[in-house]
């Protein structure tokens, strides 16, 4: 994990909720199997809080083998593209013409400072969802919150309903707020697809003199 962000994760971590997550976190990775390895949970807080422009919020990891690796709608670059990144790279196309990633590994949109976080951290193998109600929607509400707090300028993503629950969270007077339907296959058709964010996310930069993103 990045230092800037040490003082908020060791206040996190010391709260009872946090406490408990951990104890539940235990004794998952030692009874089942967990995605993605512990090594790797946290693998989107080594992006420096001070470089983060855009936030994109996803669900819960990619729960089969392989695939989470710690970064939302990301895999390693050796596996096949999922089908939301899919998606995520038509939308793309629609606005840009083409997207610059040749893999599903979404470490250069970390690299230039886009924050891909989950909603949830951590998934049992093959079980979508199970470790939802376990206290990390607490943690990410946090993180908006100190995110929204510590920042100017910021970017929110917020595709699905869980993400779109967090807007209520950011002041909209300071940072970009962008909504729409899941990039999933079940929601993209239901208004993902022409919703201009990657554009209207770089306008948005351009305009506080920040660096574009290049998806």
């Amino acid at each position: 994990m990045h230092e800037s962000w040490k003082e908020f994760l060791e206040s996190e971590f010391s709260k009872p909720y946090f406490q408990e997550l951990s104890q539940f976190l235990h004794a998952a990775y030692e009874s089942t199997t967990v995605f993605p390895a512990k090594t790797q949970v946290f693998r989107a807080f080594t992006t420096d809080l001070a470089q983060v422009k855009v936030v994109i919020l996803g669900q819960d990891p990619y729960h089969t083998p392989g695939a989470a690796h710690g970064l939302a709608f990301s895999v390693p670059s050796s596996q096949p593209v999922p089908p939301s990144l899919v998606n995520i790279y038509k939308e793309i196309d629609n606005e840009y013409g083409h997207h610059a990633n040749k893999s599903g590994n979404l470490k250069p949109w970390q690299d230039q400072g886009v924050l891909l976080l989950n909603n949830v951290l951590t998934v049992e193998a093959h079980k979508a969802g199970s470790h939802r109600g376990k206290g990390w929607e607490q943690f990410t509400e946090a993180t908006v919150r100190y995110l929204n707090e510590r920042a100017e300028h910021l970017v929110f993503m917020l595709w699905g309903r869980d993400a779109r629950s967090k807007k209520t969270l950011v002041d909209t007077q300071r940072h970009l707020v962008l909504e729409s339907p899941h990039p999933s296959p079940l929601s993209a058709h239901s208004g993902f697809f022409g919703n201009g964010h990657f554009e209207q996310a770089n306008d948005f930069l351009e305009a506080q003199g920040l660096t574009k993103i290049e998806w």
